[in-house]
């Protein structure tokens, strides 16, 4: 089966994922409901920053215990909406998750009945059922968790950065400048992880095949007694497997550390600089404390992207896949102009089919004849069967 290049860019291999709208288009109305949701809880979280410099700031700084009271309950309201909301938020993603997989599982399945034979003698079995279930389980987690989980924190990220620059413009300054520092090495290891994670794919898919292939011939294993040699080969396809996971799986901790550090490190400048400020008096400390809060929530969803990162890279490939497969026209289909046969017998009685000089072969032995020179006349009427060698000296024609 045909895969796509390891060289694709990034943007390609996204662009792989836009025919998956398609199946999501028809629940349009629990699609606009999550995305409110989505923003909701974005928003909510954004105001939470806000809550926290006037419980500082009006709470603890001017020593009321009536002002401390109403701030901390003002947070708690602001807190109990954002579990509100995100309870519908999880609930909807994680329902058109399920659903789109679904149809997609479906759609792949109702496609791969009706291939023509030949298609199947070209390509196994176990390949095939590992892109119905792998592929489209994994674009169940996509669509249903990470997907939502990127999209609040791409929110999240912009509403941050906006809120940085409203609380305090020199210190918002410092952590733009770090922006690039730490986007650069998430394009760097992200663009690696999607090589790795297709490879990655591709050999627990082989795992799959060949042991679907070993038990659906089990009987013939067990005859022949290769039980310790197949043993041996799958242990050589999982080892396989595992190291191209150990290749990923590096790259990726790579990126999260890298992430990590720089973003932190970001912060604790910035500390130290409003530290001095509000030792100075130029700021508050409910102000600093928004500030922090703000921050961490901006170093938290980059985080987070860099995680989703490296997933939606794998999505791609899983979609290409599937479409791969949605795409493939059948050789064998229904005329387009299909004529009916005469319905008077006497007209029937004069039709038949004939064979003069056929040879037929298997699409995935194309030099090698199963039959050849095939001269066969069948009436009207008749039953005409072949019958291939039977037991060891019998070779019949019926």
């Amino acid at each position: 089966m045909p895969h796509s290049s390891d060289s694709k860019s990034s943007a390609g291999a996204y662009q792989s994922l836009l025919p998956i709208l398609r199946f999501i288009k028809p629940y349009k109305v629990k699609v606009a409901l999550a995305l409110f949701f989505l923003v909701f809880t974005a928003g909510i979280s954004l105001s939470v920053g806000q809550g926290v410099k006037v419980v500082i700031d009006s709470g603890f700084i001017s020593g009321s215990v009536e002002q401390l009271t109403s701030t901390i309950l003002l947070l708690i309201g602001m807190i109990s909406l954002l579990a509100f909301g995100t309870f519908f938020r999880f609930y909807l993603m994680s329902w058109l998750g399920e659903r789109v997989s679904a149809d997609i599982r479906t759609a792949v399945f109702n496609q791969i009945i009706r291939l023509h034979p030949s298609y199947f003698e070209e390509n196994r079995s176990g390949e095939l059922m590992s892109r119905l279930t792998t592929d489209t389980s994994l674009l169940q987690s996509i669509i249903g968790s990470s997907f939502s989980m990127a999209l609040r924190s791409l929110f999240m990220l912009l509403g941050g950065l906006i809120m940085l620059f409203v609380t305090n413009f020199k210190l918002s300054m410092i952590v733009v400048v770090c922006v690039p520092f730490v986007l650069i090495p998430m394009m760097v290891f992200g663009r690696r992880v999607r090589k790795l994670a297709s490879s990655s794919q591709d050999a627990i898919a082989d795992i799959g095949t060949y042991a679907g292939e070993m038990i659906q011939n089990i009987k013939v294993v067990q005859s022949y007694n290769h039980e310790a040699i197949e043993q041996k080969a799958f242990g050589h396809e999982v080892e396989k497997a595992f190291d191209v996971a150990k290749k990923r799986i590096k790259q990726r901790a790579f990126l999260f550390a890298a992430v990590i550090l720089l973003t932190f490190a970001a912060i604790s400048v910035m500390l130290l600089v409003g530290g001095m400020d509000v030792i100075a008096g130029r700021m508050t400390g409910g102000e600093l404390g928004a500030f922090v809060f703000y921050a961490i929530m901006v170093a938290m969803s980059v985080a987070t992207v860099a995680e989703v990162y490296g997933e939606l890279q794998r999505a791609a490939g899983s979609a290409t896949r599937l479409l791969e497969l949605l795409q493939i026209e059948s050789m064998i289909t229904s005329p387009s102009h299909p004529q009916h046969l005469p319905e008077k017998q006497s007209d029937q009685a004069s039709l038949a089919i004939g064979f003069h000089d056929l040879d037929f072969y298997y699409p995935s032995r194309p030099d090698v004849a199963a039959l050849k020179s095939i001269n066969l006349a069948i009436e009207h009427g008749q039953t005409v069967a072949l019958v291939g060698a039977v037991g060891r000296w019998q070779n019949h024609h019926v």
